[in-house]
């Protein structure tokens, strides 16, 4: 048995179908205009993309994320975040792609009821892909500068990686 959910979807197309009826609005016409909209678009953002996955890519190929780990384990450990998590906040800003694969994984070496493994859920659920969403928002509009956007982000996501740890100390009592 179908729930009202599965016809969602098909509801909204034929009330948009029945709208641009009524208002006289070649259906097709519109599609096919947005559909070319969307491929321009998608063709100007693509450089910006294709150089955002090589530059992940070689950061966790060349072993630079490992270096970055080491390095910032003491200032996460004074901030009360679990070493295990560091490269999935590193990565998180940049990647979501990679950062969901890097979480898959922390979830199965150290299980999802673990501090670390709530800890990354949470950040996982608090936190945005900052530099891959500025690239393509800003990227589909054609704004070059970022100004105090990055900044502004990043400050964001690293409030909510050390709010996340001290969440899951509060609610789980660990």
């Amino acid at each position: 048995m179908r729930t009202a959910g599965a016809y969602a979807i098909p509801a909204v197309m034929v009330m948009i179908v029945v709208f641009a009826v009524f208002k006289k609005v070649s259906v097709f016409e519109a599609f096919t205009k947005g559909a070319k909209s969307g491929a321009v678009t998608a063709f100007e953002i693509l450089p910006s993309l294709v150089g955002l996955v090589v530059a992940v890519s070689m950061l966790k190929e060349s072993g630079a994320l490992e270096l970055l780990v080491k390095a910032l384990s003491p200032v996460a450990t004074f901030f009360g975040i679990e070493k295990s998590v560091i490269p999935l906040a590193l990565l998180n800003p940049i990647s979501g792609g990679g950062s969901l694969s890097m979480y898959e994984s922390l979830l199965k070496s150290v299980g999802p009821d673990s501090y670390a493994g709530r800890v990354a859920s949470v950040m996982m659920g608090s936190t945005e892909t900052t530099f891959y969403a500025v690239t393509v928002y800003y990227g589909s509009v054609g704004i070059r500068r970022t100004r105090q956007t990055i900044p502004a982000a990043v400050c964001a996501d690293i409030t909510s990686y050390i709010v996340s740890s001290h969440i899951v100390k509060l609610f789980f009592g660990v």
